[in-house]
């Protein structure tokens, strides 16, 4: 129903922009970082701080946007640990104690092996259509014991339950798959999220520990204003998959209704654990 012909030229010139959907130096990425921390902040702290990371940790954490999650575990590994944050574009990670802020693309760059007790990857891996090369590069980088967490979205479910009538829930349906094609188009997998055990037991990890995590959006969850800022920060992409402004607008003053209801993705917040030598799983 809300499926449009698109020029060529729209098209092509988002095919040409590879992987990452979302433009991190752009006027939008501020506030990205900002949902993104409100929402699902509370899921990976509270998985992070159950592995009992504290003082005298090494951590890494890769695409770390705008720096909440590492600043937080800044705070717990001190007064001798240390935190490294990486990021294609780090500038919007601010300068904290104990914090090391490096330029690097986890795809070509090399990572120090052996070298942390804890990594971190959210909402990384499912962007890169070398996520298992990736994911290889993190294990080989955790210490004998140390832990990896990567948190990713399963989006195949995420249905509206309260709209105001078939239509406007088709729409948001519509915005829905239109996102999904965007990262798929990029080389995204947006189902990443239910692979992530299998792909780390494939990889050699132990004690694999998935958390499935899902959420009512309603237009005061900060689930939902992520929504909302996306029909934004990806408005081009999502033109290119046949959406117009006009459904664009609809679908914001949808998000925006106090009587709208719909499930969140659903979040997994998956840890496993690198063997010692000589240590069973």
């Amino acid at each position: 129903m809300y499926r449009r012909e698109v020029g060529s030229t729209l098209r092509q010139a988002l095919d040409t922009v590879p992987g990452y959907v979302f433009d991190n130096d752009s006027t939008h990425s501020r506030e990205q970082h900002r949902c993104l921390a409100a929402a699902y902040d509370p899921v990976t702290l509270e998985r992070l701080a159950a592995t009992g990371v504290g003082d005298g940790w090494r951590c890494l954490e890769i695409g770390a946007g705008g720096g909440s999650v590492a600043r937080w575990l800044a705070a717990r590994v001190a007064p001798t640990g240390e935190v490294t944050a990486t990021d294609v574009k780090p500038h919007h990670i601010p300068a904290t104690p104990l914090l090391t802020v490096r330029r690097h693309d986890v795809v070509t760059d090399p990572l120090p092996e052996a070298a942390f007790d804890l990594v971190v990857a959210r909402l990384v891996l499912q962007h890169l259509p070398e996520r298992l090369a990736v994911l290889d590069k993190l294990v080989r980088a955790l210490k004998p014991g140390g832990v990896l967490q990567i948190d990713e979205f399963d989006t195949s479910y995420e249905p509206p339950l309260l709209a105001p009538d078939a239509r406007a829930a088709e729409l948001y349906s519509a915005f829905l798959r239109a996102k999904a094609a965007a990262m798929r188009a990029g080389g995204g997998d947006p189902h990443w999220g239910r692979r992530v055990p299998a792909a780390m037991r494939a990889a050699g990890l132990v004690d694999i520990d998935p958390l499935p995590h899902i959420e009512l959006r309603h237009a005061r969850s900060a689930g939902l204003r992520l929504q909302l800022h996306h029909t934004y920060h990806l408005r081009d992409r999502l033109l290119a998959e046949g959406l117009t402004d006009t459904d664009l607008a609809a679908v914001r003053a949808l998000m925006q209704d106090p009587a709208f209801r719909a499930a969140s993705s659903i979040l997994y917040s998956t840890q496993g654990r690198r063997p010692a030598p000589g240590a069973g799983s």
